[in-house]
Protein backbone atom coordinates (compact mmCIF):
# COMPACT_ATOMS: atom_id res chain seq x y z
CA UNK A 1 0.00 0.00 0.00
CA UNK A 2 1.12 3.44 -0.59
CA UNK A 3 -1.23 6.13 1.05
CA UNK A 4 0.97 9.03 2.19
CA UNK A 5 4.45 10.08 2.71
CA UNK A 6 6.14 9.66 5.40
CA UNK A 7 11.05 10.78 4.88
CA UNK A 8 12.79 13.24 4.34
CA UNK A 9 13.47 13.20 0.54
CA UNK A 10 17.70 14.73 1.07
CA UNK A 11 17.96 11.44 2.95
CA UNK A 12 16.57 9.29 1.20
CA UNK A 13 18.52 10.53 -2.17
CA UNK A 14 21.56 10.09 -0.08
CA UNK A 15 20.88 6.36 0.81
CA UNK A 16 19.52 5.60 -2.45
CA UNK A 17 20.71 6.80 -5.39
CA UNK A 18 23.34 4.20 -6.19
CA UNK A 19 20.52 1.63 -6.40
CA UNK A 20 18.04 4.21 -8.40
CA UNK A 21 20.85 5.30 -10.73
CA UNK A 22 20.85 1.48 -11.69
CA UNK A 23 17.54 1.76 -13.24
CA UNK A 24 17.39 3.85 -16.50
CA UNK A 25 14.34 5.45 -16.38
CA UNK A 26 14.73 6.91 -12.90
CA UNK A 27 18.04 8.47 -13.68
CA UNK A 28 16.08 12.18 -14.24
CA UNK A 29 13.86 11.67 -11.19
CA UNK A 30 13.01 15.02 -9.99
CA UNK A 31 11.87 13.86 -6.16
CA UNK A 32 11.89 10.97 -4.16
CA UNK A 33 9.02 10.21 -1.00
CA UNK A 34 8.79 6.99 1.28
CA UNK A 35 5.16 5.39 1.63
CA UNK A 36 4.11 4.30 3.88
CA UNK A 37 2.29 1.17 4.84
CA UNK A 38 5.05 -1.60 3.64
CA UNK A 39 5.78 -4.01 7.00
CA UNK A 40 7.89 -6.70 4.69
CA UNK A 41 9.45 -3.55 1.93
CA UNK A 42 10.06 0.21 1.73
CA UNK A 43 8.19 1.51 -1.22
CA UNK A 44 9.00 5.08 -2.63
CA UNK A 45 7.15 7.33 -5.29
CA UNK A 46 9.53 8.71 -7.76
CA UNK A 47 8.56 11.35 -9.64
CA UNK A 48 10.38 12.22 -13.39
CA UNK A 49 9.90 14.21 -16.15
CA UNK A 50 8.38 11.17 -18.03
CA UNK A 51 6.19 9.86 -15.23
CA UNK A 52 5.92 8.89 -11.64
CA UNK A 53 6.34 5.33 -10.36
CA UNK A 54 6.72 3.01 -7.46
CA UNK A 55 9.92 1.82 -6.16
CA UNK A 56 9.61 -1.23 -3.75
CA UNK A 57 12.92 -2.28 -2.11
CA UNK A 58 12.17 -5.91 -0.40
CA UNK A 59 13.48 -6.90 3.55
CA UNK A 60 15.85 -9.22 4.31
CA UNK A 61 13.27 -11.19 5.70
CA UNK A 62 12.04 -12.14 2.90
CA UNK A 63 13.05 -15.61 2.95
CA UNK A 64 11.70 -16.22 6.32
CA UNK A 65 8.53 -15.09 5.45
CA UNK A 66 7.52 -17.29 2.61
CA UNK A 67 7.97 -14.75 0.47
CA UNK A 68 9.05 -15.25 -3.17
CA UNK A 69 10.40 -12.50 -4.48
CA UNK A 70 10.86 -13.90 -7.98
CA UNK A 71 7.39 -15.18 -7.65
CA UNK A 72 6.36 -11.91 -6.81
CA UNK A 73 7.83 -10.03 -10.25
CA UNK A 74 6.29 -12.50 -12.22
CA UNK A 75 2.93 -12.52 -10.64
CA UNK A 76 2.70 -8.88 -10.62
CA UNK A 77 3.67 -8.64 -14.12
CA UNK A 78 0.57 -10.81 -14.75
CA UNK A 79 -1.66 -8.96 -13.04
CA UNK A 80 -0.41 -5.40 -14.76
CA UNK A 81 -0.90 -6.97 -18.57
CA UNK A 82 -4.25 -7.58 -17.26
CA UNK A 83 -4.74 -4.16 -16.02
CA UNK A 84 -5.74 -5.31 -12.29
CA UNK A 85 -2.54 -4.17 -10.85
CA UNK A 86 0.19 -1.58 -11.05
CA UNK A 87 2.01 -2.19 -14.57
CA UNK A 88 5.41 -3.59 -13.73
CA UNK A 89 8.56 -1.34 -15.48
CA UNK A 90 11.38 -3.25 -13.84
CA UNK A 91 13.26 -5.55 -11.72
CA UNK A 92 16.58 -6.01 -10.33
CA UNK A 93 16.73 -9.31 -8.82
CA UNK A 94 20.15 -9.31 -6.97
CA UNK A 95 19.13 -5.58 -5.23
CA UNK A 96 15.72 -6.36 -4.12
CA UNK A 97 14.12 -3.58 -6.30
CA UNK A 98 10.81 -3.87 -8.17
CA UNK A 99 9.06 -0.92 -10.29
CA UNK A 100 6.16 -0.25 -10.94
CA UNK A 101 3.89 2.24 -12.27
CA UNK A 102 2.02 4.83 -10.27
CA UNK A 103 -1.83 4.39 -9.62
CA UNK A 104 -3.07 8.10 -8.85
CA UNK A 105 -6.62 7.34 -6.66
CA UNK A 106 -7.77 6.99 -3.09
CA UNK A 107 -5.72 4.10 -0.89
CA UNK A 108 -9.08 2.25 1.15
CA UNK A 109 -9.52 1.81 4.75
CA UNK A 110 -11.48 -0.26 6.36
CA UNK A 111 -14.91 1.37 5.72
CA UNK A 112 -14.03 2.28 2.12
CA UNK A 113 -14.05 -1.80 1.38
CA UNK A 114 -17.36 -2.02 3.73
CA UNK A 115 -18.93 0.56 1.03
CA UNK A 116 -17.63 -1.02 -1.89
CA UNK A 117 -18.08 -4.86 -1.77
CA UNK A 118 -19.94 -5.04 -5.13
CA UNK A 119 -17.08 -3.24 -7.02
CA UNK A 120 -14.19 -5.67 -5.08
CA UNK A 121 -16.06 -8.08 -6.09
CA UNK A 122 -15.71 -7.33 -9.78
CA UNK A 123 -11.57 -6.75 -9.26
CA UNK A 124 -11.43 -9.75 -7.33
CA UNK A 125 -13.26 -11.99 -10.36
CA UNK A 126 -11.03 -9.94 -13.09
CA UNK A 127 -7.90 -10.70 -10.65
CA UNK A 128 -9.15 -14.42 -10.48
CA UNK A 129 -9.67 -14.96 -13.73
CA UNK A 130 -6.47 -14.42 -15.29
CA UNK A 131 -3.30 -16.88 -16.15
CA UNK A 132 -2.31 -19.17 -13.75
CA UNK A 133 0.07 -17.46 -11.26
CA UNK A 134 3.83 -18.78 -10.81
CA UNK A 135 3.28 -20.72 -7.76
CA UNK A 136 0.55 -21.94 -5.42
CA UNK A 137 -0.02 -20.24 -2.35
CA UNK A 138 -1.55 -22.50 0.46
CA UNK A 139 -1.93 -21.08 4.23
CA UNK A 140 -1.91 -24.58 5.66
CA UNK A 141 1.45 -25.09 4.13
CA UNK A 142 2.58 -21.38 5.15
CA UNK A 143 1.41 -21.77 8.58
CA UNK A 144 3.07 -25.21 8.89
CA UNK A 145 6.11 -23.65 7.82
CA UNK A 146 6.30 -20.71 10.11
CA UNK A 147 5.55 -22.96 12.83
CA UNK A 148 9.02 -24.60 12.04
CA UNK A 149 10.72 -21.70 11.87
CA UNK A 150 9.35 -20.00 15.49
CA UNK A 151 10.51 -23.64 16.85
CA UNK A 152 13.59 -24.11 15.00
CA UNK A 153 14.39 -20.27 15.91
CA UNK A 154 12.93 -20.53 19.38
CA UNK A 155 10.80 -17.17 18.78
CA UNK A 156 8.13 -16.46 21.10
CA UNK A 157 4.61 -18.66 20.32
CA UNK A 158 1.50 -17.12 21.55
CA UNK A 159 0.12 -18.95 24.49
CA UNK A 160 -2.03 -22.18 23.42
CA UNK A 161 -1.31 -22.11 20.18
CA UNK A 162 -1.11 -25.79 19.89
CA UNK A 163 -4.09 -26.47 21.20
CA UNK A 164 -5.95 -25.44 18.02
CA UNK A 165 -3.82 -27.65 15.76
CA UNK A 166 -7.25 -30.69 15.71
CA UNK A 167 -9.49 -27.82 14.51
CA UNK A 168 -6.96 -26.23 11.79
CA UNK A 169 -7.17 -30.49 10.53
CA UNK A 170 -10.91 -30.50 10.87
CA UNK A 171 -11.04 -27.78 8.70
CA UNK A 172 -8.71 -29.33 5.98
CA UNK A 173 -10.84 -32.09 5.86
CA UNK A 174 -13.92 -30.46 5.30
CA UNK A 175 -12.18 -28.16 2.55
CA UNK A 176 -12.22 -31.17 0.45
CA UNK A 177 -15.83 -32.24 0.22
CA UNK A 178 -16.67 -29.00 -2.24
CA UNK A 179 -13.49 -28.22 -3.80
CA UNK A 180 -13.62 -25.54 -6.81
CA UNK A 181 -9.85 -25.87 -7.76
CA UNK A 182 -7.39 -22.59 -7.61
CA UNK A 183 -7.38 -19.24 -9.22
CA UNK A 184 -4.75 -16.50 -9.26
CA UNK A 185 -5.18 -14.14 -5.86
CA UNK A 186 -3.58 -11.63 -4.48
CA UNK A 187 -4.26 -13.54 -0.75
CA UNK A 188 -3.29 -10.22 1.17
CA UNK A 189 -5.74 -7.82 0.28
CA UNK A 190 -5.67 -5.57 3.30
CA UNK A 191 -7.65 -2.22 2.80
CA UNK A 192 -4.71 -0.19 1.55
CA UNK A 193 -3.90 -2.46 -1.03
CA UNK A 194 -6.89 -1.41 -2.88
CA UNK A 195 -6.94 1.81 -5.08
CA UNK A 196 -9.94 3.69 -6.49
CA UNK A 197 -9.15 5.88 -9.31
CA UNK A 198 -12.73 6.52 -9.85
CA UNK A 199 -13.91 4.23 -12.52
CA UNK A 200 -12.14 0.60 -10.72
CA UNK A 201 -10.56 -0.50 -8.12
CA UNK A 202 -6.86 -1.65 -8.67
CA UNK A 203 -5.34 -4.58 -6.41
CA UNK A 204 -1.68 -3.69 -5.41
CA UNK A 205 1.10 -5.65 -3.79
CA UNK A 206 1.90 -8.88 -5.19
CA UNK A 207 4.31 -10.47 -2.15
CA UNK A 208 2.12 -13.19 -1.43
CA UNK A 209 0.50 -13.80 -4.53
CA UNK A 210 -0.25 -17.23 -5.60
CA UNK A 211 -2.97 -19.20 -7.01
CA UNK A 212 -5.49 -20.35 -4.48
CA UNK A 213 -8.99 -21.09 -3.69
CA UNK A 214 -10.78 -17.86 -4.56
CA UNK A 215 -12.60 -18.21 -0.76
CA UNK A 216 -9.40 -17.63 1.03
CA UNK A 217 -9.24 -14.24 -0.57
CA UNK A 218 -12.77 -13.41 -0.17
CA UNK A 219 -12.51 -14.40 3.52
CA UNK A 220 -8.94 -12.42 3.80
CA UNK A 221 -10.55 -8.90 2.63
CA UNK A 222 -13.37 -9.41 5.28
CA UNK A 223 -11.37 -10.28 7.76
CA UNK A 224 -8.62 -7.66 7.28
CA UNK A 225 -11.62 -4.77 7.21
CA UNK A 226 -13.23 -6.42 10.23
CA UNK A 227 -16.21 -6.60 8.70
CA UNK A 228 -19.65 -7.60 10.09
CA UNK A 229 -20.29 -11.52 8.79
CA UNK A 230 -23.46 -9.42 7.13
CA UNK A 231 -20.72 -7.99 5.01
CA UNK A 232 -19.11 -11.28 4.28
CA UNK A 233 -22.53 -12.74 3.19
CA UNK A 234 -22.85 -9.52 0.78
CA UNK A 235 -19.01 -10.19 -0.70
CA UNK A 236 -19.88 -13.82 -1.52
CA UNK A 237 -23.30 -12.91 -2.89
CA UNK A 238 -21.53 -10.21 -5.47
CA UNK A 239 -18.75 -12.80 -6.14
CA UNK A 240 -20.84 -15.24 -7.26
CA UNK A 241 -24.21 -13.27 -8.40
CA UNK A 242 -25.74 -15.58 -5.59
CA UNK A 243 -26.42 -16.08 -2.17
CA UNK A 244 -24.00 -19.57 -1.28
CA UNK A 245 -24.05 -20.46 2.52
CA UNK A 246 -21.23 -23.33 1.44
CA UNK A 247 -19.11 -19.95 0.00
CA UNK A 248 -19.81 -18.11 3.28
CA UNK A 249 -18.85 -20.96 5.58
CA UNK A 250 -15.47 -21.44 3.51
CA UNK A 251 -14.43 -18.42 2.98
CA UNK A 252 -15.10 -17.81 6.94
CA UNK A 253 -13.05 -20.63 7.44
CA UNK A 254 -10.29 -19.40 5.20
CA UNK A 255 -10.29 -16.09 7.45
CA UNK A 256 -10.11 -18.41 10.60
CA UNK A 257 -7.06 -20.16 9.11
CA UNK A 258 -4.84 -17.03 7.73
CA UNK A 259 -5.40 -15.45 11.43
CA UNK A 260 -4.13 -18.40 13.09
CA UNK A 261 -1.10 -18.14 10.44
CA UNK A 262 -0.44 -14.55 9.71
CA UNK A 263 0.23 -14.65 13.78
CA UNK A 264 3.01 -16.60 13.46
CA UNK A 265 4.15 -14.14 10.90
CA UNK A 266 4.06 -11.94 13.16
CA UNK A 267 5.76 -13.57 15.57
CA UNK A 268 8.96 -14.49 13.24
CA UNK A 269 8.84 -10.26 12.34
CA UNK A 270 8.87 -9.48 15.61
CA UNK A 271 11.84 -11.49 15.95
CA UNK A 272 13.97 -10.25 12.48
CA UNK A 273 11.80 -7.11 11.34
CA UNK A 274 14.55 -3.91 11.80
CA UNK A 275 10.87 -1.57 11.01
CA UNK A 276 10.07 0.29 13.90
CA UNK A 277 6.05 -1.51 14.40
CA UNK A 278 5.25 -4.00 17.13
CA UNK A 279 4.46 -6.69 15.06
CA UNK A 280 3.73 -8.89 18.28
CA UNK A 281 1.00 -6.91 19.24
CA UNK A 282 -0.46 -7.22 16.18
CA UNK A 283 0.30 -10.92 15.60
CA UNK A 284 -1.69 -11.06 19.17
CA UNK A 285 -4.74 -9.40 17.99
CA UNK A 286 -5.14 -11.71 14.96
CA UNK A 287 -4.42 -14.31 17.15
CA UNK A 288 -7.16 -13.22 19.95
CA UNK A 289 -9.65 -13.18 17.10
CA UNK A 290 -8.85 -16.72 16.06
CA UNK A 291 -9.00 -18.48 19.58
CA UNK A 292 -12.68 -17.07 20.37
CA UNK A 293 -13.56 -18.41 16.71
CA UNK A 294 -12.06 -21.24 16.94
CA UNK A 295 -14.43 -21.84 20.05
CA UNK A 296 -17.80 -20.46 18.55
CA UNK A 297 -20.56 -22.01 17.58
CA UNK A 298 -20.56 -20.60 14.39
CA UNK A 299 -17.25 -22.45 13.82
CA UNK A 300 -19.03 -25.93 14.47
CA UNK A 301 -22.14 -24.71 12.23
CA UNK A 302 -19.34 -23.62 9.47
CA UNK A 303 -17.77 -26.89 9.44
CA UNK A 304 -21.07 -28.97 8.38
CA UNK A 305 -21.97 -25.83 6.23
CA UNK A 306 -19.03 -25.72 4.16
CA UNK A 307 -19.63 -29.29 3.19
CA UNK A 308 -23.08 -28.75 1.85
CA UNK A 309 -23.87 -27.11 -1.67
Amino acid sequence: MYPEQVSDASALESEFAELFNKVERLKSRTSISELSGGLTNRNFRIDTPEGNYVARISSNSSSLLSIDRGSEFVNSTIAGKGRVGAEVLDYLPGEGLLLISYIKGKTFGPDDVASNLSRIAQSLRALHSLDPFDHEFNMFTTQKNYLGIVQSQGFKMPDGYLNFAPQVDEIKKAFTVLFDGLVPCNNDLLPGNFIDDGEKIWLIDYEYSGNNDACFEIGNVWAEAFLPLEALEDLVTAYYGQYRPDKVARAWLWALVAKYGWSLWASIQSSVSELDFDFWEWGMAKYDLARSEFTSNYFRDALVQVTRK
